[in-house]
């Protein structure tokens, strides 16, 4: 198997081993900080491994595609970063805990919009993407939930939480690519879609009662109201 081929088989960047060491002092950590970086600052349309490579320096290009093979690879390795924050402890009762957990994965998403966007492409078999919904399951498993059921209400919550992130950052992606801010967008569109400026203004602003966060929160709610332990086996 040719090198290029094997640096990319299997389809992930988690199912194959990293690189040797080089002596460039450029790490894979290093990497995926600079990307986190240009892509809060030009977005997910304009990303590249050749804006990377011009980010970093023609020094640091070779070191870049030693260590990350693709832009899919670096992709992955990018979100996962971005959900290592939602690897928290929290207190209370598992419906608390649960909710803590989650509540913190949603925000570190929303603080990077474009990692929304790639979660149906980029995310699941990550370390940290594991571990997120490892600590759910624990709290659920402490819970008393068993079998098959433990595995419908975990998937229950963590499909929720990347939905949720996922509509939210669409909704983001077309204000900004019209170049308007939030409040002028909604203003100019709601006509068009038939809804109330203010109302549209108040859905798309993370501050209102109505935005984004408050809709996640009061989603999160319903669900875990609805859910309880029981024996199944």
């Amino acid at each position: 198997m040719r090198e290029a081929d094997r640096r990319t088989a299997l389809g992930s960047v988690w199912l194959r081993d990293e690189p040797e060491p080089t002596r460039n002092r450029l790490s894979r950590d290093d990497i995926v900080a600079t990307a986190i970086r240009v892509l809060d600052r030009d977005g997910l349309d304009a990303f590249s491994m050749r804006a990377m490579a011009a980010e970093l320096g023609t020094a640091a290009t070779s070191a870049l595609y030693w260590r990350i093979a693709t832009k899919d690879d670096l992709l992955e390795l990018i979100v996962d970063t971005v959900l290592a924050d939602a690897l928290v402890e929290t207190a209370g009762d598992w419906r608390e805990q649960v909710t803590g957990v989650l509540m913190t994965a949603y925000q570190a998403l929303s603080e990077h919009p474009w990692a929304a966007q790639l979660l149906p492409t980029h995310a699941g078999l990550g370390p940290n993407y594991q571990a997120l919904t490892d600590r759910v399951q624990d709290i659920l498993t402490t819970a008393g939930f068993k079998a098959t059921h433990l595995d419908s209400a975990v998937s229950a919550l963590i499909h929720y939480l990347l939905g949720s992130a996922v509509a939210d950052s669409a909704w983001l992606s077309v204000v900004r690519r019209s170049g308007l801010n939030e409040p002028h967008w909604a203003s100019k569109s709601a006509n068009r879609m038939g809804v109330d400026p203010t109302h549209l203004t108040a859905y798309l602003n993370p501050n209102s009662p109505a935005g984004p966060q408050a809709r996640f929160t009061s989603g999160l709610r319903v669900i875990l109201v609805g859910l309880r332990p029981r024996q199944i086996f």
